[in-house]
C-alpha cells in the first residue's frame, strides 16, 4: 500500500508540474533506431521505428584452459541483438527480438517456453528481469539472476547433481564460492527445502527475489513465487529460442506488468529489463591430470547436429544447454535491454478525483483510448475522458437518449429527428488474426492468405471438425477442417494437414457488431462466397451446411443455426448431449477475449470431456492450450489489439491472385475510395469499389465521435468538441506515449488522402460546440454555423509531419501478386482507465440504461451501418 501511495504522490507531482506549464502529458518517442524487420504491417513497423528500439553487438567466446594452464579458444561469435520497441510497454505486449551471428542451435524442442525449452543445445535464452545493469545503484535496483523470472525450479536451480552433471563447478569465470558443493543454501530454515547436503552430490540454488524483497529459494515447487504455480493464469513467457543454421533467429517476446506478475513487479515506476543470453557453452577452468568427469562434462560440444530437432526431449549436454543461464560463463554474455512500462490502467481513477465523462461505443478505439485518456485526466485544463466499450448501436442509443455525451461508432446509425454529427476520429479496422505453426518444428507461419469463400465456410459451420461431424446430413463428405481443405492448401502450401477442431472455425463475436457487418459485407461482395452460401459446391465438392443455406449477408450478428447432435457411444457425450458445431464455434462477447485466446493459443472450443472425481459425472469444457509446433487457430481481432499484442494477421483476397493486408498504404487506399454524401455524416466505402481497386484493405474502418448537434448543454458540448479537436491533432502523432496514436491506426492528417477526414472532423466539432437551435417555422434546419475560431486545443500547424499526398484515382492491379503482409500490431490487457469501470458512480447509475440499450440494439435491424456501404432504411 505504501508503494502504491508513493507512486500516486509521484504522479500527482508530475501532473501538477504539467498543469503549471499548461501542456498535456505526452511522452515523446526517442532514438529513431531502425525497426527490426518482421512480417508485420507498415503501420506496426512505422510505429516501432518511431519508438525507442535497441541494437547492440558483442563478441562472445568460449575458452578451455588446458592441463598446462594455457587458455585455448574454442569458439567466438560476433552476435548482434535487436529489439523493435522498449518504451511505454503494457502487460502482454510483444516485443520483436532478433539476433544474428550466433552459434546455430541443435535439438530443437517442441516448445521453447518455460521448462519445456530446456532440452536444447545452443539456444538463445530470453527472460524478463527487474532492475538494470548499473553496479552503482542499490542492490535492490540492480539486475541479477535473482531478479530474472522463470516459471519452474528446473530453470533456475540444480538439485542433487552427480559429478558428471555438475558442470558449473568447472566454470572458468565462477568465483570459488560458487564452485562449492552447496551454493545458495545459506540461511535456509530446515523446513524450507528438502535435504540437500548429500555426500557426492552437488546443489546450486538461484532464488527469486520479489519486488518487495521476499526471497523464494527455488528448491522445489512449494518454494517458488505464486505466479509460478502449475496451471498459472498465464503460460511461461521466458524462452529458450532456436537459432537457425545461418546464425539467425527471432521471437515475439511477451512482457508482463505487475498486473500479470506481481512478484516480478514491473510497472511505470520500477525499472526492468529484457535479458538475452546466446548460449555458446561454458568456458572451463584448467583441466586436471588426468581429467575428471566434470572436466569432460564441461568441455562437451553437444550431441545434436545443427538444425536438428529434439521433440521427444532426449538428454542434452548441459554445458551447452539453457539450464545454466545463471552461470557466470553465460551471464557475462548477456545483452540487457532496458524497458519502461506505460502508466497503469487505473491511472486516471487514482490520480484524478473528478467524475469521468464517459463516451460509449466500439471496441475498435480501445487501444487509442488507452493511450489518450492520461493526456486528459493529467491535464487540469481538460475533462476526464473515459471510453466505455459496447456495441456501436448500444453506445449510439445512450448518446441519443442523453445518457452519454457522445458515442464512438464506425458507421452511420439509424436515429431519431435530432441531428447527429459524425466526426472522424481514427482510421483502423479488423483482421483475421492467426497462430499457425509450420510442420517439422520449422517455426511460426509468417504469411497467411484467406479469401471470402474460406471465411464463409468457417462461419457457416461447414467443416466437420472431427469424426463426430461425419454423420451431419448433407455435408458428411466435407473436409474435417480448413487445414484439410484443398482450397486453403492451394493458398497456403506446406502446412500440416493434421486435423484440429479449432481449424473448423474462426473465433468470432456472439453479439451485434459493426465488425461482423463489415466482415460479412466482404463476404457478400464475393461471387464465389455468396454462391457457396446459396448452395453451390466449391470446385472440390465442398457444400455449405444446410442450416446456413441462403443466409442473408451482410449482417451485424452471426447466428448459431446448426442443431446437429452427434449419435455416439461416448459416455461423456451421452451424458452431456449438445449441438456439436456450436461447441466448436463457441463465439465470445469481445474482441479482446479473442486476442487473449490467440496469445495463449487456447481455442475456445468447448468439447473437452473430464470426469469429476467428486461426483463421478462427466463435464464438458474448454479444450487445452495448443502445443508450440502444432498450433492452429484463427480469430477476428481489431487492428489495435493485433498491433499491441503482436498477433499476426492474414492477408485478404481483393481480386484474383491479389491479397492485401492492413498496411498503411492499403488503409490509405480505402480512405481514398470513400466518399461523404452529406456534410457531418460518415464517409462511405463500398466493398465493390474495394474489389475493383484491388489495393485497398477490406477490413478498413473509420471510428467516428457521434454527438447531438442540438440540445446538449454548453459544458458537455465543449467537452465533446475538445475531444474531437485534440484526438484529430496531437492524438494523431504516432508513438507509444500518453496522448499519442498507437500502432494499429492510420494517422489522420491535415493534408493528403486523410485530409478530408480531418476537415470533416473540425466542421463537426464546430457544429457540436455551436448546438444549432431547432428548425424555424418552415421546418428547415438553420444553415451550418460558420467556422469557429481556432481552439486552444487545436495546433496552428500540422502536428503530423508528412508530405501532402493528393487523392489518387484507383490504381491498376499489379500483374504479379505481392508478398503477403501481416496485420498492424501493438498493446495491453483490457483497455485501461479508458474503459468502462464498474466502480464508477456514473457507470453504475447508467447500468439500467445500458441494459435497455442492449435490448433495443438487439431488436433494431440497422441495414448497412458500416464504413463499407451506404446506410439503408429499416423497410
Amino acid at each position: 500500500m505504501s508503494d502504491h501511495l508513493s507512486r500516486v504522490r509521484t504522479a500527482l507531482g508530475l501532473a501538477a508540474a504539467i498543469a503549471v506549464v499548461g501542456i498535456g502529458l505526452v511522452v515523446p518517442a526517442s532514438g529513431p533506431a531502425a525497426a527490426v524487420p518482421d512480417a508485420r504491417t507498415e503501420a506496426g513497423t512505422a510505429q516501432r521505428a518511431a519508438s525507442s528500439a535497441y541494437s547492440a553487438t558483442k563478441t562472445l567466446s568460449r575458452v578451455f584452459v588446458d592441463d598446462q594452464g594455457v587458455p585455448v579458444p574454442q569458439a567466438s561469435y560476433d552476435v548482434t541483438v535487436e529489439a523493435d520497441q522498449t518504451r511505454n510497454l503494457r502487460g502482454r505486449q510483444r516485443i520483436r527480438i532478433s539476433w544474428s551471428g550466433a552459434q546455430p542451435s541443435g535439438g530443437r524442442a517442441a516448445t521453447p517456453y518455460g521448462e519445456k525449452g530446456l532440452a536444447q543445445e545452443y539456444p538463445v535464452v530470453i527472460m524478463q528481469c527487474r532492475g538494470v545493469d548499473d553496479a552503482s545503484l542499490p542492490l535492490a535496483r540492480q539486475l541479477r539472476p535473482e531478479t530474472c523470472w522463470t516459471a519452474s525450479v528446473a530453470q533456475r536451480s540444480q538439485l542433487l547433481r552427480s559429478e558428471g552433471e555438475s558442470t558449473w563447478r568447472r566454470d572458468l569465470y565462477a568465483s570459488e564460492a560458487d564452485k562449492q558443493a552447496l551454493v545458495g543454501t545459506a540461511g535456509l530454515e530446515a523446513d524450507e527445502c528438502p535435504p540437500l547436503d548429500v555426500t557426492s552430490y552437488n546443489t546450486v540454488l538461484t532464488p527469486f527475489v520479489t519486488r518487495d524483497g521476499t526471497s523464494y529459494p527455488a528448491c522445489d515447487i512449494d518454494s517458488m513465487p505464486p505466479e509460478a504455480a502449475v496451471d498459472a493464469a498465464f503460460p511461461p513467457a521466458e524462452t529458450a529460442a532456436y537459432t537457425d543454421e545461418d546464425g539467425n533467429g527471432s521471437v515475439s517476446f511477451e512482457v508482463r506488468s505487475d498486473v500479470e506478475n506481481e512478484s516480478l513487479g514491473c510497472n511505470d515506476k520500477v525499472a526492468c529489463s529484457i535479458v538475452v543470453i546466446p548460449i555458446v557453452g561454458l568456458s572451463c577452468q584448467q583441466q586436471a591430470t588426468p581429467p575428471t568427469i566434470d572436466d569432460l562434462a564441461c568441455r562437451r560440444l553437444g550431441q545434436f547436429p545443427q538444425g536438428s530437432s529434439n521433440a521427444i526431449g532426449a538428454g542434452i549436454d548441459l554445458a551447452v544447454g539453457p539450464g545454466l543461464w545463471w552461470s557466470e560463463s553465460n551471464w557475462r554474455n548477456r545483452f540487457t535491454i532496458p524497458v519502461t512500462f506505460g502508466l497503469p490502467p487505473d491511472t486516471c481513477d487514482v490520480l484524478d478525483p473528478r467524475a469521468p465523462t464517459g463516451f460509449y461505443g466500439t471496441e475498435l478505439l480501445a487501444q487509442a483510448g488507452l493511450q489518450w485518456s492520461p493526456a486528459y485526466c493529467l491535464n487540469t485544463s481538460r475533462f476526464k475522458f473515459q471510453l466505455n466499450q459496447m456495441s456501436d448501436v448500444a453506445g449510439f442509443r445512450l448518446m441519443e437518449s442523453g445518457a452519454g455525451p457522445a458515442a464512438v461508432v464506425s458507421s452511420q446509425q439509424d436515429g431519431g429527428d435530432t441531428p447527429v454529427g459524425y466526426a472522424p476520429t481514427a482510421v483502423t479496422g479488423f483482421a483475421i488474426g492467426y497462430e499457425v505453426d509450420r510442420p517439422k518444428n520449422a517455426g511460426e507461419l509468417q504469411n497467411l492468405r484467406l479469401n471470402a469463400r474460406l471465411l464463409a465456410k468457417l462461419l457457416s459451420q461447414s467443416y466437420l471438425a472431427s469424426d463426430l461431424g461425419r454423420g451431419h446430413p448433407g455435408i458428411g463428405d466435407n473436409p474435417l477442417a480448413i487445414m484439410n481443405d484443398p482450397e486453403f492448401i492451394k493458398l497456403n502450401p506446406g502446412l500440416s494437414d493434421i486435423t484440429q477442431e479449432a481449424g473448423a472455425t474462426v473465433l468470432s463475436l456472439s453479439n451485434d457488431s459493426d465488425v461482423i457487418h463489415q466482415l460479412t459485407e466482404y463476404i457478400a461482395q464475393d461471387k464465389d462466397a455468396t454462391a457457396f452460401l446459396k448452395g453451390t459446391a466449391d470446385p472440390w465438392g465442398m457444400r455449405v451446411n444446410p442450416s446456413y443455406k441462403g443466409i442473408d449477408v451482410p449482417r451485424s450478428e452471426w447466428p448459431l443455426l446448426d442443431t446437429y447432435i452427434p449419435e455416439t457411444q461416448n459416455t461423456c457425450r451421452k451424458e452431456n448431449p449438445s449441438v456439436y458445431f456450436s461447441q466448436v464455434a463457441a463465439p465470445v462477447t469481445t474482441l479482446r477475449k479473442i486476442s487473449d485466446a490467440l496469445l495463449d493459443a487456447w481455442p475456445n472450443v468447448q468439447t473437452k470431456c473430464d470426469l469429476d472425481a467428486a461426483t463421478l459425472k462427466y463435464k464438458v469444457g474448454r479444450v487445452d492450450r495448443q502445443s508450440y509446433g502444432s498450433r492452429f487457430m484463427l480469430g477476428v481481432v481489431s487492428l489495435g489489439d493485433a498491433a499491441r499484442y503482436g498477433i499476426k494477421t492474414a492477408s485478404l483476397q481483393t481480386r484474383k491472385n491479389k491479397y492485401v493486408g492492413p498496411t498503411d498504404a492499403a488503409l490509405t487506399r480505402a480512405v481514398v475510395l470513400s466518399a461523404q454524401k452529406k456534410p457531418r455524416l460518415p464517409f462511405v466505402l463500398d466493398q465493390a469499389d474495394v474489389v475493383r481497386d484491388g489495393n485497398a484493405y477490406p477490413g478498413t474502418m473509420v471510428v467516428y465521435t457521434a454527438a447531438l448537434l442540438r440540445g446538449l448543454d454548453a459544458e458537455t458540448a465543449a467537452k465533446v468538441a475538445q475531444f474531437v479537436r485534440v484526438s484529430t491533432t496531437e492524438g494523431q502523432r504516432r508513438g507509444s506515449g500518453n496522448g499519442q496514436l498507437p500502432a494499429g491506426y492510420l494517422p489522420i492528417k491535415k493534408q493528403g488522402p486523410t485530409g478530408k477526414l480531418f476537415r470533416s472532423a473540425q466542421v463537426v466539432a464546430d457544429a457540436i460546440e455551436a448546438q444549432t437551435p431547432a428548425p424555424g417555422p418552415k421546418g428547415e434546419d438553420p444553415a451550418p454555423p460558420p467556422p469557429a475560431a481556432p481552439s486552444s486545443d487545436l495546433p496552428t500547424s500540422d502536428p503530423v509531419v508528412d508530405a501532402p499526398v493528393a487523392d489518387a484515382p484507383p490504381a491498376a492491379a499489379p500483374t504479379a501478386a505481392p508478398a503477403t503482409v501481416a496485420p498492424v500490431l501493438d498493446v495491453e490487457a483490457a483497455p485501461v482507465a479508458a474503459t468502462a469501470s464498474e466502480k464508477s458512480g456514473t457507470a453504475g447509475r447508467l447500468l439500467p440504461l445500458l441494459l435497455l440499450a442492449a435490448i433495443v440494439g438487439g431488436l433494431v435491424r440497422l441495414g448497412s451501418r458500416f464504413f463499407v456501404r451506404p446506410p439503408r432504411s429499416l423497410s
